[in-house]
């Protein structure tokens, strides 16, 4: 039971934000290729593969990140009693970990088509070597933005099995969205970063915060925008797109405090909400 729950906080099984950022993005790519005037059933099936996907691969990364940033987390206090950091699992066990997590992941991965899993496959390189962006850039917030909205080019494949400008336009202002999200989490430790020599956006830009995730939020917001109108969607998605307009702008820059990593916090966790609110718009966009 002792091995069971340091397993559990290893892959960060209690903090679901992460896997949910990463399936967001999935979900937003599904939902505006699929043909909703056909059965369900299968956008459901893929919803649910998403998901597993998403669970799983965020798993893997949160194992090779601790790998990887065993020597900074044990002088970080928020992070230094991770299992890795602590000793109390080992490099090899995690290594094991890492694995099965990525072979399961694999036999999720092979219920799609051939563009969906080359492409995935693809993938593979960003996703583990976003852990060591933050020591030669300052801006490795914009390549975990890369690889946490990939799934939005995977999830528009599933379905229509080619490239489009559409799931493109709306890959990148997700990566901004992923960009400003983060760069609000980094805050929480920008004092302990500055100190062991991490780079972040958060370190870049901490003179002028506020005009950094305004830039952010804007281009994020006018690439959804831009999707709706690309899809013809109709009246009623532009209304309702008023809710993560306020969220991103009213919500979280008005609240943001840099000085405040409690705040930074739930500001950054509340982007789980504005995921949700984007894919309820698209399921209006789609069906309205």
């Amino acid at each position: 039971m002792k091995q069971i729950n340091l397993f559990i906080e290893l892959i960060r099984l209690k903090k679901p934000i992460g896997y949910m950022l990463l399936f967001w993005p999935c979900a937003w790519g599904l939902t505006i290729a699929y043909d909703f005037s056909k059965d369900l059933s299968d956008y459901y099936f893929y919803l649910l593969l998403f998901f597993l996907g998403s669970l799983l691969m965020r798993s893997a990364g949160c194992i090779v990140n601790d790998i990887t940033d065993r020597k900074f987390d044990i002088k970080v206090l928020r992070t230094r009693e991770r299992p890795i950091a602590s000793g109390k699992i080992s490099i090899k066990i995690a290594i094991f970990y890492s694995l099965i997590l990525c072979f399961i992941a694999f036999l999720v991965l092979l219920n799609f088509n051939k563009i969906t899993i080359l492409l995935a496959i693809g993938s593979m390189p960003l996703a583990f070597t976003y852990p060591l962006m933050k020591r030669v850039t300052y801006w490795p917030q914009l390549f975990l933005g890369i690889t946490f909205n990939y799934g939005l080019i995977l999830g528009w494949t599933s379905i229509s099995q080619q490239l489009d400008i559409i799931p493109i336009i709306f890959y990148l202002g997700a990566i901004f969205w992923t960009l400003g999200y983060d760069t609000i989490y980094g805050f929480q430790d920008i004092k302990d970063d500055e100190i062991i020599g991490v780079k972040s956006t958060s370190i870049k830009f901490k003179k002028k915060p506020t005009l950094f995730l305004l830039l952010c939020y804007l281009f994020f917001f006018v690439m959804l925008v831009s999707v709706g109108v690309l899809m013809n969607f109709k009246f009623l998605f532009y209304f309702f797109i008023l809710i993560p307009f306020f969220h991103l702008f009213f919500y979280q820059i008005y609240q943001f405090k840099k000085n405040n990593p409690s705040i930074c916090l739930r500001i950054f966790k509340s982007n789980n909400f504005l995921g949700f609110l984007v894919y309820i718009n698209l399921i209006i966009g789609k069906l309205y």
